[in-house]
Parts: C-alpha cells; structure tokens; sequence
C-alpha cells in the first residue's frame, strides 16, 4: 500500500503498522536492527527524532522503500523541479 507523507508525525504510525503487518514486536524489530526496544517505541511515537540513515534501515528491516516525486498537480520548472515556494521551517 502506498501512503503519502506530508508531515513528520504522519510517519510514526506508518512505521507502526508496517511493523505489525510484518508479524513483528518492538522487539523482535530492535534485535533486527541492533538497537533497543525503547528506541523502537521512541522511533514510532516521535519519528522525527530519526536520522535518514536510521530511517532507511528501519524500512529495510520492514521491506519498505522511499520513493520521492513531485507532487501530483505541482508545477515544475524545466529542470523538473518544483516551482512552488517550500515550506517554512
């Protein structure tokens, strides 16, 4: 299934779900990724206390991908890059 992330927060209960539709604990994903527990719990409930590195890994060990495109309807420029303003942080 694919999902669209447009806030940090969405991806905490992704991650969740990925990982109970794989079969798997907390635990049984920490000792997959060498880590502990709590820092699975912490990756799920504030997801954007993860690196990019850890990010990835964590997808890997619940066969999951990244895929980044433009958004649907979004203006781009010709390099391909969207024209619209970027968020502000």
């Amino acid at each position: 299934m694919k999902q669209i992330l447009s806030l940090s927060k969405q991806l905490g209960p992704l991650l969740q779900s990925a990982r109970k539709s794989a079969g798997l604990s907390q635990t049984a994903l920490a000792q997959c990724l060498g880590i502990s527990q709590s820092r699975v719990s912490a990756m799920e409930l504030d997801p954007g206390s993860i690196s990019v590195e850890q990010l990835l890994a964590l997808l890997a060990a619940l066969h999951h991908e990244v895929l980044v495109q433009p958004k649907q309807g979004a203006a781009v420029d010709s390099n391909g890059d969207e024209t619209a303003a970027p968020p502000e942080w």
